[in-house]
């Protein structure tokens, strides 16, 4: 992947090469990892405990800041979530331009699940949905294809996954 450019994974989400990402959901999450791998060098993954289809409890004893949580959001070094995802962001930034169609948008997410919910589905997605391609932002078990250089970090710190939970929690 030497030579590749943030703009040009975003690329990766239109057109003809869709197919091809849904047709190796490794590739995205291997574009994923190596964008944001710098985020996690230092990290440790917070433990956390799963009931049901959520993580009731926050994985900081600070309050997630929506605003932090969307600039993780929208950029393309740390969360990459509008590499897939569609969200509404009214203000015209560049990051924000370019969106994915890959999975579900992200308006209306913060009624449609619970807080607990939504920390699961960033913490671990394919807790919820074992096919999904979404990367596991602050979990390490049952990863495959990871580079041995992040072997054991997660993508997003604890905060930052209660940041983002906290923007979410917006989309109403």
């Amino acid at each position: 992947m030497a030579g590749w450019s943030l703009s040009a994974a975003a690329g990766l989400a239109t057109g003809a090469l869709r197919s091809a990402l849904l047709g190796a959901p490794w590739l995205l999450t291997a574009v994923l990892l190596t964008a944001t791998a710098t985020t996690a060098a230092a990290q440790e993954v917070v433990p956390y405990t799963v009931r049901g289809d959520g993580i009731d409890t926050p994985l900081t004893s600070t309050p997630g800041d929506p605003a932090r949580g969307r600039a993780i959001a929208a950029s393309r070094q740390q969360g990459l979530c509008l590499l897939c995802h569609g969200a509404p962001m009214p203000e015209a930034l560049p990051e924000a331009r370019f969106q994915g169609n890959l999975a579900p948008d992200l308006a209306g997410v913060g009624a449609r699940y619970t807080e607990a919910q939504l920390r699961l589905r960033v913490v671990e997605a394919r807790r919820v949905h074992p096919g999904s391609f979404m990367p596991s932002f602050h979990s390490t078990a049952n990863l495959s294809r990871v580079g041995g250089a992040w072997q054991g970090k997660p993508i997003l710190t604890a905060q930052q996954v209660e940041d983002v939970v906290a923007w979410l929690l917006t989309l109403r």
